[in-house]
């Protein structure tokens, strides 16, 4: 951006801006001290004490930018017979206000900011200039105008807004984490970011759209503008993988929001241990709806009659109870009780009941229970009537038992389905590590079992007011029907991409996804159609990939035309670890400070690790550093959802042949990149991929002649996503 004769007023309006947040920031921490006061006082006093603490600390928190920027752009009304004035807005993270409660700084997401990333040359929506910032911390680096209206006979007609702006932001080096977009949001990313709260919305964005970080806005928006009931209720946001949670992880508290909860679904189910992945066979069979009939026979097989008369030993007598009565019993509490834990205690006071009608001196059941509940034949009695179990106890009775599994499955699944579900029984259940695809199956069993009557504060199934689901174009019915239980009022929003649907349960259209979610509304759909991240000349390249990864669908039109092409290297197996780490060497070389990925089939993953090491280069393991390092080695079944300055693809014949849905692996795999892609292969390349690597020529950084060249119009039914 040049120098800007503004350039001097607007960095003064944003150091006034920095001095207004000090100021309440002050302020707001003043309120701890005028409520301390020690550790005394009566019960009101510190329960007050530690409400207004907490308060105190949330808003300190909102308040919080860091290292972001708080003012990235300005808005200036066009004037109005009405107004004839020109109105302007300093837009920012957070809204900030001066010692007269006069607005400074306007929150992003207030509805009078709703211009400032909307408004085009067709539809101004009422601007005359739209400003944008380019600043590191505090300094104000530069301006770039927009003018609408009467302010610009020749205008620009673009849809793309800030164009120096955006072009700066997407050539910064990555972090290894994820960062807001909030200073650059375009249109199309903004009507998805501010759509209605109620029913579930589903975005479809193919690679480099932005459809995490718009998700993620999203939350940020609903938050703002519905903070209550949402704060109260929740908002979760579901991740595919703990790495992808590690790279998010700072969106949000970036914008001021830090009590959203971030999760895979193993979090969502409390007290296990998930560790590993089951077979694509295993999964299918555990993510079929048909589960929900054999958890629930598996619980049904636990709440059984005795084998024979139970017999207790009571003084000089013996206290019974028959087949027929316990099986009465059993009876009564499946009648009475929604969930299984639930009837144990009614269970055990009727065996009570039961043994002290035998009685001959008159004892009543209170009497009984004291003197026979520790007795080992009325312990086990119970136990084989009408158990206590954990999820984690009746899975693993259940895969632990030939005669439980062909009990509970055989109703459903053909013989040769449920031996996959097999597996050793643990004689202690609370040594059990899961596999991810047992989580929905956990979920499910909790759902039927109930909390324990010990735990019942703990084995609660939590609800949320509204929930974001990344890459669920991957999940499996079960995991579906999971996260259904946990919405509240149905306000969901889905995001995917069904061209990257690589999992056992992949999706090939949305519908079969919003089948098994909330339909308490019509669904809404939207599309991100503009791809900003991944360079021209590598999206063409990949897009070579998705006519087999998914031949109905159209890749994303790059906004950045120019880049390197990507660099493709053959080499013998016997050179494949020196090949490799040259071109990691020539990639570093080339990025700077930027990070570096490389992209493995299972096959080579430790190949890769001992070449790196062996090479001497520096280099993480995305499974133990997440992205922190400036090279990775990532598997490619974690590398969905990620960005890099680079890419190395290792060997994409392998991807094609190992993965259970080769082709969207590794289309996936090539549309990581932000700037530069390289692939070693020393098989042969795949057939789809032969051929000529294109240059991305001298075109425009925006697309050839103006920024129309290549950003297509996005029509959303007026501003609205279309179902």
């Amino acid at each position: 951006m040049s120098e800007h004769p503004d350039l001097i007023d607007e960095q003064r309006a944003i150091d006034h801006a920095y001095d207004c947040l000090e100021r309440t920031r002050a302020a707001v921490a003043a309120m701890r001290a005028q409520y301390d006061g020690g550790p005394g006082g009566t019960f009101q006093h510190r329960y007050e004490r530690d409400v207004v603490q907490e308060q105190v600390d949330q808003r300190l928190a909102q308040l919080d930018v860091g290292d972001q920027s708080l003012v990235f752009g300005r808005i200036d009304a066009e004037p109005t017979e009405e107004r004839p004035e020109v109105e302007s807005f300093h837009i920012g993270r957070i809204a900030v206000s001066d010692a007269q409660r006069e607005p400074v700084v306007v929150d992003w997401r207030a509805p009078i900011a709703e211009s400032f990333y909307r408004a085009t040359g067709r539809d101004p929506m009422g601007l005359r200039r739209r400003r944008h910032f380019a600043t590191r911390g505090r300094t104000l680096l530069g301006i770039d105008d927009e003018l609408f209206g009467s302010a610009a006979e020749a205008l620009d007609r673009g849809e793309v807004q800030g164009q120096g702006a955006l072009i700066a932001a997407l050539e910064e080096s990555r972090t290894g984490r994820l960062s807001d977009i909030v200073a650059t949001i375009q249109g199309e990313q903004d009507v998805v970011i501010r759509s209605p709260l109620a029913g579930v919305l589903v975005v479809q964005g193919g690679p480099g759209t932005g459809k995490t970080v718009v998700a993620l806005h999203r939350a940020a928006y609903l938050l703002y503008s519905h903070r209550f009931p949402l704060e109260g209720q929740g908002v979760l946001v579901v991740g595919p993988n703990r790495v992808f949670l590690s790279y998010i992880e700072q969106v949000l508290p970036s914008l001021g929001e830090a009590g959203v909860e971030i999760a895979v679904l193993a979090d969502l189910v409390p007290h296990v241990r998930v560790v590993g992945w089951d077979s694509e066979a295993t999964a299918r069979v555990k993510g079929d709806l048909r589960m929900i009939d054999v958890v629930a026979q598996a619980v049904r097989d636990r709440e059984r009659p005795l084998r024979e008369t139970l017999r207790v030993p009571y003084g000089v007598q013996h206290l019974t109870m028959s087949v027929s009565e316990s099986e009465a019993i059993v009876q009564d509490a499946r009648r009475r009780f929604r969930t299984h834990n639930a009837g144990r205690r009614h269970v055990e006071q009727l065996v009570f009941e039961r043994l002290a009608s035998t009685s001959r001196t008159g004892d009543g059941p209170d009497v009984v229970r004291e003197r026979t509940r520790d007795d080992l034949l009325v312990r086990t009695a119970l136990e084989r009537m009408w158990p206590i179990l954990t999820p984690t106890e009746l899975l693993n009775d259940l895969f632990g038992s030939p005669g439980l599994l062909r009990s509970a499955c055989r109703r459903w699944f053909r013989r040769d389905e449920w031996e996959l579900l097999a597996r050793p029984r643990l004689s202690d259940a609370s040594e059990v590590v899961h596999p991810h695809q047992d989580v929905p199956l956990l979920d499910e069993a909790l759902e039927r079992l109930g909390p324990r009557p010990s735990r019942r504060d703990q084995d609660v199934v939590r609800t949320y007011g509204h929930i974001v689901v990344d890459e669920a174009q991957d999940l499996s019915p079960m995991e579906l029907r999971m996260l259904d239980r946990r919405s509240l009022n149905g306000s969901m929003t889905i995001v995917g991409d069904i061209a990257q649907a690589t999992g056992a349960w992949a999706h090939d259209d949305w519908s079969s996804v919003l089948a098994h979610l909330p339909d308490r509304r019509p669904p809404q759909s939207a599309e991100l159609r503009v791809g900003y991240r991944v360079p021209g000349p590598i999206m063409d390249y990949a897009s070579r990939v998705l006519a087999l990864a998914a031949p109905g669908l159209a890749p994303p039109v790059s906004i950045r035309r120019v880049g390197d092409p990507p660099t493709i290297v053959a080499c013998d197996p016997g050179t494949f670890g020196g090949s490799l780490a040259g071109l990691v060497r020539d990639e570093l070389e080339s990025v700077g400070a930027g990070n570096v990925a490389v992209v493995a089939p299972r096959s080579l993953v430790d190949r890769a690790a001992d070449a790196l090491t062996d090479a001497g280069v520096d280099f993480g393991r995305a499974t133990r550093q997440g992205l922190d390092r400036q090279v990775t080695l990532v598997p490619i079944s974690l590398v969905k959802g990620l960005e890099l300055d680079a890419v190395v693809v290792v060997e994409p014949a392998a991807i094609l042949e190992e993965e259970a849905r080769g082709a969207q692996s590794l289309y996936v795999a090539l549309t990581r990149s932000t700037k530069r892609l390289a692939v070693l292969h020393a098989r042969p390349l795949p057939e789809v991929l032969r051929g000529p690597v294109v240059s991305g020529g001298d075109e425009d950084a925006l697309g050839g002649e103006g920024a129309d060249a290549h950003v297509p119009a996005v029509d959303l039914d007026g501003g609205r996503p279309v179902g």
